[in-house]
C-alpha cells in the first residue's frame, strides 16, 4: 500500500514535534531531517464512556492483543513447549454468555484505518461469541503479534485498526497471480537445491530446505516497497538459503556458481586477489514490479562468516547511500523515503551475538538512523547443533529486539500466504513510523547445519518428525491444485523446465570467464589500488590564505553564542596560531584537513564517542551554548562548502559504530569516514570488523574502502586499557611485503598504518585518504600527550602546496657528518628523547630517525635517510611497547634487510626498550616511571 492511499491520509492527521530533548544540532545541522509523526485520533467521549461501561471485555479483548501470540500456531513442528494461556480465556474476566451482546466500539475496531464510527450503529453490537471468534481469528492463528508493549499510543491504536478491520474488497486485486507467484518461488528454490544435490553431493550449500517461504517473503517485501517508491535496498544476510536467492530472485548467474563450487574464481584471476566462499557471494540486480512507477535495486552485501557482523555495515551503507539521495532531493524526503536496509538472520545468532544488540543500538539515534529496517530471522528453532532451549533465555529469539520497543511478527513458515501478509504488514509499520520491526519466520531444517551433518546426533525427535512430512513446496502445490489454481501439469513443467535450465547453465561451465565489477555507478572516478594509474603520494597542501580561513572559521561562533568560559582559551590560542602561522596543534591541523575537504566538495564524518569535544577535550567541532543547549559546527556554520563536517556523537558501541562508518565507506568514495576510539585499546571490541571487512574486503571483495580508525595510543602511566592500540596487531593484518624490490616500489597493502608525531604529518594523512585516485583503510596511532605539547607544534608553512606525507622523518638536529649511532623509532617518545640528548650534550653523536608510516614499511626512504649517516656505526630500535607488542616485530627484520643492502651487516640492528609482558602497561604509577626511564636512558647506554 503506498502513503498516499486513503487509510494513509486518514492517519496524516498533522505533524507533530520531536521530542525537546533532541538537540538543535540533531534537528538542524547536516544529514538529518525529522522524520514525519502520525498520530491517530484519541477515544470519542462515547468511546470511553462506553470502554468504561464494558470494562471486563475491554480487558479481555486488550489480554488477547497482549497474549493470543502464546496460544498461536506459529510452529510447523508444532513442538513448542506451551502452556494453557489462561489470559485469553473470557470467563477469566467474567464473561460467561455466550450469546450476549456487548457495544464494540471503541473496544474493537471493524472497520478500516481512521474510519468515522456511527454511535449506537446496529453492527456496533457483537455477541461475546463473535468477538471471541473473531479474534481468535485475528491473535490466534498462524500470524502472532507481539506489539501492545509498545510505548506510544498511537503504534498500539495502529496495530489494532489495521489486524481487526476486515481487508478491504480491492486489497487483493489479483491474488491467484500472488498465488502463483509464490509457488513458482518455492518449486524453483526447491528444485534447485535438488539438483545441487544431485549434482554436488559432497558440498555444504546450506540450502533452504524447510524455510522455502524466504523466498515469497523478500520477494513480497521489494515489491511492496517498490510500489511505496523505495529505491534501493541495501540487503543483509547469512548463508543460509543464499545461494536460492541469488539465483533466482536476486538473477546470478547459475553457470557463475557452478563455475565456482568446481573450484573456478568468481573474480578475474589477474586481479590476484584470494576471493571467498559460495556463501558469500553477492550480486546487486534492478527489478521491476509491478505497480511500481520505478525499479528498485536490491544489494546484497558481501559479508564474512561471522554472523551477524555485516547488520552494521549494511545500516552504514543505507544510510551513506540516502545521504547522497538527500542531497540532491526536495526537502520533503526524508530518511527511509527511498532507500531502506533489510536484514536477514539466524534465531541463535540474533540472540547470542553481541553486535546484533549493539546495531539495534543505533536504529533510532539521529546521526545513525535509516529511517527503519526490516528485520526477517529466519528462526529454525536450533542453532548449529543446539535447540533453542539452550541457546537462549528468553521466549522468543526476538525478544532481544523489544530493546528499542519493537514490534514483532511470528508466523508459521508452513503457509507461504500468511508469510507473504506478514511481510506486507510489517512493510507498512515501517513506512509509517520510520522504526524498526522483526518478522520472526518460524521455519525448520531439513538437513542439519549443513547438508554433509547428521542432526539426529543431536535431535532425534526433531528429525524423525522432520523426515516424515511433506515439503514446504509440496504442501502449498497441493493445496493450489485443490484449489484449482493451478494443474499437476502445469506444477510439473514448472520444475522440469527449471531443472532444463539449471542443467543448460551447468554445460555451460567450461566456457565461462569471470568478470569485475568493482568501479561502477559511484566509484566509476576511481582506480584499481594495484594498477598502474593509482597516485600514492599525491600534493596534499592547500593555500595558506584558505588555511587562514578555515582555521579562523572554525572557532567562529554567532554573537548570541555563550560557549563555555574555559573554551576561550581554546579559541585564542588557536586564533593566535593561525595568524602567526606557527604552533599549530593537534585539532587545529584536523579541522584545516576538514575545512579544506569540505571546501573541495567532500564530505566528512567522525563518529565515536564523544567525538565531538573529542576524549581529551582538544577537538572542540562543535560548541555548546551554555545558556540554550543549542550546538554549531563552526566548520559548517561559518564556511561555505558545498561538503559538510557531520559530528556522530555515537553509542557505547565499538564493534556496531566501527561497522557503520565502514559501511558509509563502502558506499562514499568521496566521504572522509572517521571512527575514533574513545581510547586505542578500546578497538578491540571492534576486532571482528577489523579482521573480516577492513584487512580483508579488497583481496575477498574487491571492495574499497577510505575509512580511518583513530586509536588515541601511548604509554603516560593510565594502565593496561588506556595505553595501547595494539599496533603490533594491525601490522600482523597488513600484508606489506619483506623486503624491497626496486622493481615494484609501489608497496600496495591492504591496509595503511601510521604513527605520526606533528599535526603536520597528521594533516596529511587525513587529505592524503581522499586526494588519491583510489581507497586504502587508514588506522592512525593518534596521540594523547602530543596534543597539546608545544614541541609537537607545526608551522603553516608545512601544510602548503608542496608539501604531502613524509614516510620517514630524519632527524632535523644532527650533524649528519658526527652521528655515531642511529636510533630508530616511532611515536611520542621522541619528544622524551630529543630531551634527554639535549641533557646529555649528545645531540651530535645520536640521530633520532621517526618512522611515520609502517605499512607499507617505507624502504627506500629508511634507506635514503640512513645513508646521510655515514658515519654511524650503531643502530637500534627503541620503542616504549613492550618487546612482544608495538611495532618491533614488524619493522626488525625489514630494518635489518635496508642495512644489509647499505653493506652494514657489521652493524646488527639492536633492540632497546621494555621487555615482553602479558600486559601491555603496568598499572602501578612508581613501576611505569621505573620503566620509561629505563627506555629512554637506553638510547644513550654507553656514550
Amino acid at each position: 500500500m503506498q502513503r498516499t492511499d486513503a487509510s494513509m491520509r486518514l492517519i496524516a492527521k498533522g505533524l507533530k514535534s520531536r521530542s525537546s530533548l533532541i538537540r538543535k544540532y540533531h534537528d538542524e545541522s547536516f544529514g538529518f531531517r525529522k522524520a514525519r509523526d502520525f498520530s491517530l485520533p484519541d477515544y470519542s467521549p462515547a468511546q470511553l464512556q462506553n470502554r468504561a461501561q464494558n470494562a471486563p471485555l475491554l480487558r479481555y479483548v486488550d489480554s488477547l492483543r497482549t497474549h493470543g501470540h502464546r496460544a498461536a500456531s506459529i510452529d510447523p513442528l508444532d513442538l513448542l513447549q506451551r502452556e494453557r494461556v489462561a489470559a485469553i480465556d473470557p470467563a477469566r474476566y467474567g464473561l460467561v454468555d455466550e450469546e450476549k451482546k456487548y457495544d464494540i466500539n471503541g473496544i474493537l475496531w471493524t472497520r478500516p484505518i481512521g474510519a468515522e464510527v456511527e454511535q449506537d450503529a446496529k453492527d456496533n453490537w457483537w455477541t461475546l461469541g463473535e468477538i471471541t471468534r473473531y479474534l481468535n481469528a485475528v491473535y490466534v492463528g498462524r500470524i502472532a503479534y507481539e506489539y501492545m508493549d509498545l510505548p506510544s499510543k498511537t503504534e498500539r491504536l495502529w496495530f489494532s485498526h489495521l489486524l481487526e478491520a476486515p481487508p478491504l474488497r480491492d486489497a487483493q486485486p489479483d491474488f491467484e497471480g500472488k498465488q502463483k507467484r509464490i509457488h513458482s518461488l518455492l518449486a524453483r528454490s526447491e528444485t534447485f537445491d535438488n539438483f545441487l544435490q544431485a549434482k554436488f553431493p559432497n558440498l555444504k550449500r546450506y540450502g533452504l530446505e524447510g524455510g522455502e517461504s524466504m523466498l515469497p517473503a523478500l520477494d513480497a517485501l521489494f515489491s511492496v516497497s517498490s510500489q511505496a517508491g523505495i529505491q534501493h535496498i541495501i540487503l543483509a544476510m547469512p548463508h543460509r538459503g543464499r545461494l536460492n536467492l541469488l539465483t533466482d530472485l536476486l538473477g546470478y548467474s547459475p553457470t557463475a556458481l557452478f563455475h565456482k563450487i568446481k573450484g573456478g574464481a568468481e573474480i578475474p584471476e589477474e586481479l590476484g586477489v584470494s576471493g571467498d566462499v559460495i556463501s558469500h557471494l553477492v550480486a546487486s540486480p534492478t527489478l521491476q514490479y509491478s505497480g511500481a512507477t520505478d525499479p528498485i535495486k536490491v544489494s546484497l552485501q558481501p559479508n564474512p562468516s561471522h554472523l551477524e557482523a555485516v547488520n552494521p555495515v549494511a545500516l552504514g551503507k543505507a544510510r551513506a547511500k540516502q545521504f547522497t539521495l538527500l542531497k540532491t532531493s526536495s526537502e520533503d524526503c526524508k530518511l527511509g523515503d527511498k532507500v531502506m536496509c533489510v536484514q536477514l538472520h539466524g534465531d541463535a545468532s540474533f540472540t547470542g551475538q553481541g553486535v546484533v544488540m549493539e546495531t539495534l543500538g543505533l536504529s533510532n539515534l539521529p546521526r545513525f538512523t535509516t529511517g527503519g529496517s526490516v528485520h526477517i530471522v529466519v528462526n529454525n528453532s536450533i542453532g548449529y547443533t543446539t535447540p533453542s532451549s539452550g541457546a537462549r533465555s528468553s521466549l522468543y529469539c526476538s525478544d532481544i529486539a523489544k530493546m528499542i520497543n519493537c514490534p514483532v511478527l511470528h508466523v508459521n513458515g508452513d503457509y507461504p500466504e500468511d508469510v507473504v501478509r506478514a511481510v506486507e504488514i510489517a512493510f507498512k509499520y515501517r513506512h509509517y513510523f520510520r522504526k524498526d520491526i522483526v518478522i520472526d519466520l518460524i521455519v525448520y531444517r531439513r538437513w542439519g547445519h549443513n547438508e554433509l551433518d547428521e542432526p539426529a546426533y543431536t535431535q532425534p525427535l526433531m528429525y524423525q518428525k522432520i523426515r516424515s512430512r511433506r515439503s514446504v513446496p509440496n504442501l502449498y502445490e497441493d493445496k493450489l491444485i485443490r484449489d484449482l489454481v493451478v494443474t499437476q501439469e502445469s506444477a510439473s513443467t514448472l520444475r522440469s523446465s527449471y531443472k532444463a535450465h539449471l542443467e543448460d547453465q551447468l554445460a555451460q561451465v567450461s566456457s565461462y570467464k569471470p568478470f569485475a565489477s568493482m568501479l561502477d555507478d559511484q566509484w566509476a572516478g576511481m582506480v584499481w589500488p594495484a594498477s598502474a594509474e593509482a597516485v600514492r603520494n599525491p600534493d596534499t597542501g592547500v593555500d595558506r590564505e584558505a588555511l587562514v580561513k578555515i582555521g579562523n572559521a572554525s572557532v567562529t561562533v554567532p554573537s548570541d553564542f555563550e560557549i563555555h568560559p574555559r573554551l576561550q582559551r581554546h579559541v585564542k590560542h588557536r586564533l593566535q596560531s593561525v595568524e602567526s602561522g606557527k604552533g599549530l596543534d593537534w585539532a587545529t591541523a584536523e579541522a584545516m584537513a576538514f575545512g579544506s575537504l569540505t571546501r573541495e566538495g567532500c564530505d566528512v564524518r567522525i563518529a565515536g564517542q564523544d567525538v565531538g569535544r573529542g576524549t581529551f577535550s582538544h577537538r572542540h567541532a562543535m560548541l555548546v551554548d551554555q545558556k540554550t543547549e543549542d550546538v554549531v559546527v563552526p566548520l559548517n556554520s561559518a564556511l561555505d562548502s558545498t561538503g559538510k563536517l557531520e559530528i556522530a556523537n555515537s553509542s557505547l558501541s565499538e564493534m556496531a559504530v566501527l561497522g557503520f562508518e565502514y559501511g558509509a565507506s563502502w558506499e562514499r568514495p568521496n566521504l572522509l569516514a572517521i571512527w575514533e576510539a574513545q581510547f586505542g585499546d578500546f578497538f578491540n571490541g571492534a576486532q571482528v570488523i577489523i579482521d573480516t571487512f577492513i584487512s580483508s574486503a579488497e583481496t575477498k571483495w574487491l571492495k574499497q574502502s577510505g575509512i580511518v580508525l583513530l586509536l588515541p595510543h601511548g604509554l603516560d602511566g593510565a594502565g593496561p586499557e588506556h595505553s595501547s592500540s595494539r599496533i603490533e596487531r594491525m601490522l600482523q593484518l597488513s600484508n606489506d611485503r619483506y623486503t624491497y624490490d626496486a622493481r615494484e616500489p609501489s608497496g600496495n597493502v591492504n591496509i595503511q598504518v601510521a604513527f605520526p608525531t606533528t599535526p603536520a604529518q597528521y594533516f596529511h594523512l587525513l587529505r592524503r585518504q581522499i586526494k588519491r585516485n583510489y581507497r586504502k583503510p587508514l588506522v592512525v596511532a593518534a596521540p594523547k600527550t602530543l596534543l597539546r605539547l608545544p614541541a609537537a607544534a607545526s608551522t603553516m608553512s608545512e601544510l602548503e602546496p608542496g608539501t604531502r606525507f613524509q614516510p620517514v622523518l630524519a632527524d632535523p638536529s644532527v650533524d649528519d657528518a658526527k652521528v655515531e649511532r642511529v636510533v630508530l623509532l616511532t611515536g611520542k617518545i621522541y619528544y622524551d628523547l630529543v630531551k634527554e640528548r639535549q641533557a646529555r650534550s649528545l645531540t651530535d653523536r645520536v640521530a633520532l630517525v621517526r618512522i611515520e608510516e609502517l605499512s607499507p614499511f617505507p624502504f627506500a626512504e629508511v634507506r635514503e635517510v640512513l645513508e646521510r649517516y655515514g658515519n654511524a656505526g650503531e643502530y637500534m630500535w627503541l620503542q616504549e611497547e613492550p618487546r612482544n607488542q608495538g611495532a618491533f616485530g614488524h619493522v626488525f627484520g625489514r630494518i635489518q634487510s635496508v642495512l644489509e643492502g647499505m653493506g652494514r651487516a657489521g652493524g646488527a640492528l639492536v633492540y632497546k626498550g621494555r621487555k615482553e609482558d602479558a600486559v601491555a602497561a603496568t598499572g602501578i604509577g612508581k613501576v611505569y616511571q621505573e620503566q620509561q626511564r629505563a627506555v629512554i636512558q637506553a638510547a644513550f647506554e654507553n656514550l
